[in-house]
């Protein structure tokens, strides 16, 4: 890991991800944390660990956090590659598409300085996983999941089943003509990707979306940031969510700002487009595209505590469609996190 073949082991994720949390530790600002396969499982620990540093997540080809759990005889062909530059380049060979000839010449000859101990333990660690991937991600920042279309590896189904609904906040792309190595075979399709998250988590979020004459305050700044923290920072520990798209409530703050942080997810644009205050009471009109192109629109009503945050919040979606389509999005998103009774399914 690092590019450093020589350092001792022990070869494990927690190792790994220990060596990405320093590097973090040493730059300043923002980071987008990109990991691929293995290196994906590593991203997520590291995620996880520096929370207010990681403001997005990009997995390309992800092995689950959980691992693939291969049994002795499937996974023993992927421990004894170490230091076999013959055996690297047909297991490349084998899972992708496209693979570059010279890059694959390349990797190959890097791939002699590998040791053996080092390629059986790393094995090891990702057919083992984590415990933590049997669990809903603590990360809770946007996450975008890369695949390749040829990739018979990680499969549509391993990503919908193994790594999507642990994320809050999460999309998919499918990369055609690439394999298990996306950003070597299709590096054009997978950077402007990659450009596409980094614009997003990285955007300025004071006013892009407001109209004039709408205030900029938390709920507002909370869903231009896109994140779980931002909305809990505005509620009340009791608040209370009600909207069109729910089939009943969902209580209490970390609950809440789970779905709205998905929620926000799921809106490609967002603007608040009036306002009007009645005391402790905001309405809010807004405008919406969702994540498939339907345009959506509604009313926010917020209402706020003695404190000023906010202890009941109420949006009604239109039109009706647009809503249905929208909260089974959110469901699928947030499966295992909130109860998928609180979704209307299709």
């Amino acid at each position: 890991m690092a590019g450093r073949p020589e350092a001792p082991g022990p070869y494990t994720l927690a190792r790994h991800a220990a060596d990405v949390v320093d590097l973090l530790d040493g730059v300043e600002g923002p980071v987008v944390l990109v990991g691929q396969s293995l290196g994906a499982q590593v991203a997520e620990l590291a995620a996880a660990a520096r929370p207010d540093r990681v403001v997005a997540l990009a997995l390309l080809t992800p092995i689950p956090l959980a691992g693939t759990t291969l049994p002795r005889e499937a996974i023993a062909p992927f421990r004894a590659l170490g230091g076999d530059a013959d055996g690297q380049r047909e297991v490349r060979r084998q899972l992708a598409v496209a693979f570059p000839g010279d890059e694959l010449d390349r990797l190959c000859a890097a791939g002699k300085s590998t040791t053996p101990t080092a390629v059986a333990e790393t094995a090891d660690a990702w057919n083992d996983g984590d415990p933590a991937g049997t669990r809903t991600s603590p990360v809770t920042a946007p996450v975008l999941v890369v695949r390749g279309g040829g990739d018979p590896f990680i499969t549509a189904d391993v990503v919908a089943e193994g790594v999507v609904p642990r994320f809050a906040e999460v999309s998919v792309a499918t990369v055609d003509g690439a394999g298990h190595w996306p950003h070597v075979e299709q590096p054009d399709a997978v950077a402007t990707l990659i450009d596409g998250l980094v614009a997003r988590a990285t955007a300025d979020t004071t006013a892009d979306d407001t109209a004039d004459g709408v205030a900029e305050q938390g709920w507002t700044t909370a869903f231009a940031q896109g994140s779980a923290p931002a909305f809990t920072d505005t509620f009340a520990p009791d608040v209370v969510l009600r909207a069109s798209v729910l089939r009943r409530p969902v209580e209490g703050r970390d609950a809440v700002a789970a779905v709205m942080a998905a929620a926000s997810g799921i809106y490609t644009s967002l603007v608040f487009t009036h306002e009007a205050r009645n005391g402790r009471r905001t309405y809010l009109e807004w405008e919406a595209t969702l994540h498939d192109g339907t345009p959506v629109s509604g009313v926010t009503r917020l209402e706020a505590d003695d404190d000023g945050r906010t202890v009941d919040v109420a949006i009604h979606h239109r039109p009706l469609d647009g809503a249905l389509s929208f909260s089974a999005e959110l469901g699928r998103r947030l499966v295992d996190r909130i109860d998928p009774d609180t979704f209307h399914r299709p």
